[in-house]
């Protein structure tokens, strides 16, 4: 099993943003260093938990320092860009990377940001993204002259003049474009059914109980059917809440009075409520909630504790869903900040090498 992380991020909202950046960009290079194989960065606009407007610009500047990891967006919010302007700044992101990049693209669940943008949270933001992605795949493979008249936007590609230049663009270093993931929040998920109808790379939120984690398999499957594709579970990336401490009660105990706590219960939980997705993370729909608090989803969901019980809880969550090749530690903005780095390093050298077995 490889490993990585999800930065969304979670910052603390009252950190200011500089310093917050400066620690975004010191925490990837150290991971790098530490073996971590992989990152991706999220996108929003009106969260002051997830301040990352701008995913590429992130990974451009980590880049040079960058040796070994694989940088992914995580996600590309399509409903609010122009869909050349994604594909051209992706391809060129893509070379400067050489190659390093993977493509995450999906229709976000902020609603300030849908507002902001004018573009209501409901068929047409998923209509949007069907046909960005459509427009980008076009920009990446063919070679003009070629049209695309939608129903948001039309694309003209002229015939390219070699002597003046013009009508020639930027194409992806790898070939035929990077790896695309598709992001999944809901049960039964329908972005996974595109994810496996395509082949693309599947993942899964970390608010997913193992029940949520097991339909979303189950989602790709289908859409691997409709296709004829045989689905690869290798390919498949489950974000998951984890803090690794020396002990498991002081693991425990940072984790119901930092952060963590902090973040469900003053965002994700109000995020969940509003959206009616709050219900994915109750075993009982009857339950009442005010019960799907830190203590709850310290039992059910999140994995803190020493190395030896962190890996025993991977273990049990890889084991019940199936297997998966890729876990993905959620980044949280702890204080002090050595309870992150410590965290990080105690994954990557000390609960990672128990699971070898697993692939």
């Amino acid at each position: 099993m490889h490993h990585g992380l999800f930065m969304m991020p979670m910052h603390l909202p009252e950190k200011p943003l500089a310093q917050a950046f400066d620690e975004d960009i010191d925490l990837l290079i150290r991971a790098d260093t530490l073996g971590y194989g992989e990152a991706w960065i999220g996108e929003h606009f009106t969260s002051a938990w997830e301040s990352i407007p701008a995913p590429d610009l992130l990974i451009a500047r980590l880049v040079p320092h960058i040796q070994r990891m694989w940088l992914g967006t995580g996600v590309v919010l399509l409903q609010f860009h122009h869909p050349v302007l994604v594909a051209n700044r992706l391809a060129y992101l893509d070379h400067l990377s050489k190659g390093r990049l993977y493509f995450g693209f999906g229709s976000g669940g902020l609603p300030t940001d849908s507002k902001l943008f004018g573009v209501p949270m409901d068929g047409r933001a998923r209509a949007m993204t069907r046909e960005s992605v459509e427009i980008i795949l076009k920009v990446w493979t063919e070679e003009p002259p070629f049209e695309y008249h939608g129903d948001y936007w039309h694309v003209v590609a002229v015939p390219p003049d070699p002597k003046s230049g013009l009508g020639i663009y930027v194409k992806p270093y790898q070939k035929p474009h990077p790896p695309i993931a598709v992001a999944g929040t809901n049960v039964e998920s329908g972005t996974l059914q595109i994810a496996g109808e395509r082949g693309w790379i599947p993942m899964s939120s970390s608010q997913m109980p193992i029940e949520g984690l097991t339909s979303h398999w189950h989602s790709v499957e289908l859409g691997a059917q409709r296709t004829g594709r045989t689905p690869d579970r290798r390919q498949w990336r489950v974000a998951r809440q984890i803090h690794v401490a020396e002990t498991t009660a002081e693991a425990r105990r940072d984790v119901l009075e930092g952060v963590m706590a902090r973040a469900h219960q003053d965002y994700l939980y109000q995020g969940m409520k509003t959206s009616g997705r709050l219900s994915v993370l109750k075993t009982d729909p009857r339950m009442p909630d005010a019960a799907v608090n830190a203590e709850f989803l310290l039992e059910r969901n999140w994995i803190a504790g020493d190395p030896d019980e962190c890996a025993g809880k991977i273990r049990e969550l890889y084991e019940k869903v199936g297997g998966f090749g890729h876990l993905l530690m959620l980044v949280y903005d702890w204080e002090p900040r050595q309870k992150m780095l410590t965290s990080l390093e105690l994954l990557a050298n000390e609960v990672m090498p128990k699971l070898n077995d697993l692939s």
